[in-house]
């Protein structure tokens, strides 16, 4: 058998919030809270739909989640953002308005790809990407101060 990756299993997040961090991927995002193995330690898991199954969000809190100094790290660090794919891009920033969410749009030159940027409780920075032909309402707001420029953080910890 040839060696090759086939997908994205899951990405992890540390919380020093599991009900904010559950409240955003569920009320927000409108992800499905999946079943979770007992670890020993709060947490939970998100299911991510994508073709052939669903990879999964693993939100860890408590003693894992902590670093050396007893608090979980804010923000993605090397990891610049997670990207998500999805439908529905004017009622994503409808709920991101309706949450106090701050947000950042982009439309990628020279495709139909629709960007919005938001960020977690955990400051960790998500891309939801849209396919623009989909798509009914206004294009992406490429104005100064809701553009998305890459490497520029909005992050505020609330």
């Amino acid at each position: 058998m040839t060696a090759a990756i086939t997908g994205l299993f899951h990405v992890a997040i540390k919380t020093a919030d599991l009900a904010a961090t559950r409240r955003f991927y569920c009320d927000v995002l409108g992800l499905a809270e999946a079943a979770r193995p007992d670890f020993g330690y709060p947490g939970a898991w998100f299911a991510v739909p994508v073709p052939g199954g669903a990879a999964i969000l693993h939100i860890y809190a408590g003693g894992p989640a902590l670093g050396p100094d007893g608090v979980a790290e804010v923000g993605s660090a090397a990891i610049d953002h997670v990207s998500l794919t999805a439908v529905g891009y004017a009622d994503f920033v409808a709920r991101f308005r309706e949450a106090g969410l701050d947000w950042r749009e982009f439309l990628v030159p020279g495709t139909t790809l629709y960007q919005l940027f938001v960020y977690d409780p955990n400051g960790v920075q998500l891309e939801i990407t849209f396919d623009g032909r989909a798509e009914t309402g206004v294009a992406p707001d490429m104005s100064e101060g809701r553009r998305y420029v890459a490497g520029q953080s909005f992050f505020r910890p609330r």
